[in-house]
Formats: C-alpha cells, structure tokens, sequence
C-alpha cells in the first residue's frame, strides 16, 4: 500500500510542475524548473510540458524497479527473522531427551500381575518431562520421538519388559529361560519411533511373573527424545 501512494504523490507533484509552467508560458514569463535540462529541440518547439513528461518516464521506471528490489530485500529480511526467531523457540523449548537405568537393583520380580518400572538413576532429563517418581514419560508437544529400552536377566528367568503408549502395548522385549544349559547373563534391547500427541504418555512396565535385572553397570536403561516438533 504504502508503494502506491508514493507513485501517487509523484505523479501529483510532476503534474503540478507541469501546470506551473504551461501557465508561466501563456503569461510569457520564462520557464523555471527543468528547462535547462530538457532537450533543445524541446525547447526550441515550446513543448516543454510533452517533453517534461516523456523524460520521466524512464525516471519512473528506475524508480519503480529501485521500490521493487527495496521491497524484495525487505520481505526476505523479514522471512529469515522470523525463521530465527522459529528456530531459537524451537531450540528453547523443544530440547526433549532423557535417558535412565534402574539403578543398582539387583533382581528386579517376579510380581502377579504387570508391574510399573521406575528408572530412578538419571543420566539426563532435559526438558523434564520424565517422572522420576512414577517412571512415565509425558509428551510436551506434539512430535515425533524415539524410545529405546534394553534389560538384562539370568538365563534361568524370563524376562518381559513391555513398552507401552497411553495404556497400548507397543514393543516387547522378551527372553526366554534356558533349561538345558549353565546359568548366564543376557540382555536385550528393543526401539521405536512414534508419533505424540502433546500429553501422551510412554512407560514400561514389567510382565507378571517375569523378572529383570539391573546393578552399578546400568544393564536396563529406558531413553527416549524429540525428534522433531509437529
């Protein structure tokens, strides 16, 4: 808007000007403003007004290029402002990661009925969004996340730790025991990339009759983090 008013007032202010001088013609006084600078051939004819106003032409024209690249450099200013401004808030408020073991546990069940695991030695929680009390995991924005999760138990044991999303089982990590070999220590890790909802929830619980195992070398760990915003 502002473009067109300024072309507005240009063509106001060239018009008066060539008012002013056709009427400084009928008077016969001398011309003033651009007479020394048009052509003499304009001059001679007494046209200075047509002559006038052919010159500005590509003035105008020169003009309307020069508003056009103001405008253009401009609008990309703005763009790669407001493309910072969405990135810092993203790097602000969107650094989502936490990774947790069980701690020195030790055997970790059997119990009847599936059992709530809460990762209690933290290595990270940035964002907070992990609950140390209760071992759930809340999604802060809507986004896409990545959960991984390994345990480790005796071989004469089964072992069953179930991710799950709002109540949905999603991924399993699962051994069975050996009978027909020497006792031994194992581990096993499952992942999963899923897309949240803003309030969702993710938690492992362990299955009913089924043990897991964890000490000072952190052998069960539950990680997870934001891989983008939605």
């Amino acid at each position: 808007m502002s473009y067109n008013i300024l072309y507005l007032l240009l063509f106001v202010l060239f018009s008066c000007n060539c008012s002013s001088m056709s009427e400084a013609q009928k008077e016969g006084e001398p011309p003033t403003g651009r007479s020394e600078s048009l052509p003499v051939e304009c001059v001679a004819a007494g046209n200075q007004q047509s002559c006038l106003i052919t010159g500005l032409y590509p003035l105008l024209a020169e003009l309307s290029s020069s508003l056009q690249s103001l405008k253009a450099s401009m609008d990309q200013e703005q763009f790669r402002r407001k493309g910072t401004v969405r990135a810092g808030s993203h790097r602000m408020e969107h650094n989502i990661a936490f990774a947790a073991t069980l701690g020195n546990k030790g055997d970790v069940g059997p119990f009847s009925t599936n059992f709530p695991l809460v990762y209690k030695k933290v290595f990270l929680n940035a964002g907070s969004c992990y609950n140390t009390g209760t071992g759930i995991f809340t999604a802060p924005v809507k986004g896409v996340y990545f959960f991984s999760l390994s345990g480790h138990n005796k071989t004469s044991k089964p072992m069953a730790l179930r991710l799950f999303k709002n109540g949905e089982p999603m991924i399993i990590v699962y051994n069975h025991p050996l009978t027909d070999a020497g006792i031994r220590y194992e581990s096993l890790s499952n992942s999963i990339t899923l897309m949240l909802e803003k309030g969702d929830q993710v938690y492992v619980h362990l299955l009913a009759n089924t043990w897991v195992f964890d000490n000072t070398d952190n052998l069960t760990l539950f990680t997870g983090h934001l891989v983008f915003p939605l």
